[in-house]
């Protein structure tokens, strides 16, 4: 098994890595914050702005283990704010392919690690062999 703790412009952990790559061809990556590579939290009122980061973060933690975002076979989606869900799919479908969406579970919470954080995204990768 291979931790990916924290890839080159990804930000800080604390107790977990950003993605496992584990026998077979798959990956499973943390939960994606709205964090960028120094720490800082982006669009603290701005949800796709949120979003848009934490997307981001999912391709690099993905590409650190021979994945990337159109691999996605499965994402859980935890958002603070169900009117956010427009800007979360908005988002989704510029960076997946609607014609294969992943399999999706979206979860409305009362608050994430952050108090800012809007949203945070975990997923499930095929790791693509050629380049794994």
């Amino acid at each position: 098994m291979q931790h990916f703790v924290r890839p080159q412009g990804s930000p800080p952990v604390n107790g977990y890595s950003h993605a496992v790559a584990f026998s077979g061809p798959m990956v499973a990556v943390s939960g994606q914050v709205p964090m960028d590579a120094e720490g800082r939290t982006v669009g603290e009122s701005d949800a796709a702005a949120q979003i848009e980061q934490v997307f981001t973060n999912l391709s690099i933690a993905l590409q650190a283990a021979g994945a990337q975002l159109h691999d996605v076979a499965r994402l859980t989606v935890y958002l603070t704010d169900l009117a956010d869900l427009d800007a979360f799919r908005r988002i989704r479908d510029k960076h997946l392919d609607p014609a294969r969406p992943p399999a999706c579970s979206l979860v409305r919470v009362a608050g994430l690690v952050h108090p800012s954080f809007r949203v945070e995204i975990d997923a499930l990768a095929r790791v693509d062999s050629a380049t794994a």
